[in-house]
C-alpha cells in the first residue's frame, strides 16, 4: 500500500482511492468525485464519504501494528460539515490513542479547495492474531 499498488484493495480501487502520505499514526488518501457518486441533491453520497474515512483511519492505525495484530472498526461517528458535488476529496487521519485493546482514530475530509466536508472520529478493536 505505501507504494500505491494497486490490487492489494479492491474495495479502493473501485473507488479511485490513491494513496497520498502514509507514515507512523498518519494517513492521507485521495477519492475523486465522479458523477455517479452523486445523490439525488446532486451532491456526494455520505456513505461515500464515511467510508474514505474509515479506510483512512483504518491505514494511519496499521502503521502502528505489530505483525500479530488486526483490526476492525466497531464504532464511528461522523460530522458532516457541508456538501460536495465535483473536484476531489482529500482525508487527513490521525491515531488519538492505541491501547491494549482498543485505537481510536480521526479524519478530516476536505475538498480540493480546503473546505471542511466531513469530521470523522472511530474506535477499532485490535484483534490479535493466532500463532500456528
Amino acid at each position: 500500500m505505501r507504494s500505491g499498488q494497486k490490487g492489494l484493495n479492491p474495495f479502493l480501487d473501485f473507488l479511485g482511492v490513491t494513496l497520498d502520505e502514509i507514515k507512523d499514526g498518519y494517513a492521507r488518501f485521495r477519492m475523486p468525485v465522479r458523477p455517479e457518486y452523486l445523490q439525488g441533491a446532486k451532491s456526494m453520497q455520505g456513505g461515500l464519504i464515511v467510508a474514505l474515512a474509515d479506510e483512512t483511519i483504518a491505514h494511519a492505525m496499521m502503521t502502528q501494528l505489530t505483525p500479530e495484530e488486526g483490526l476492525t472498526t466497531i464504532e464511528l461517528k461522523s460530522n458532516f460539515l457541508a456538501g460536495v458535488s465535483d473536484g476531489e476529496l482529500i482525508a487527513t487521519a490521525t491515531v488519538f490513542k492505541k491501547g491494549q485493546s482498543l485505537v481510536i482514530g480521526d479524519c478530516l475530509v476536505t475538498d480540493n479547495k480546503e473546505k471542511n466536508v466531513c469530521r470523522v472520529s472511530a474506535t477499532f478493536l485490535l484483534l490479535k492474531k493466532k500463532r500456528v
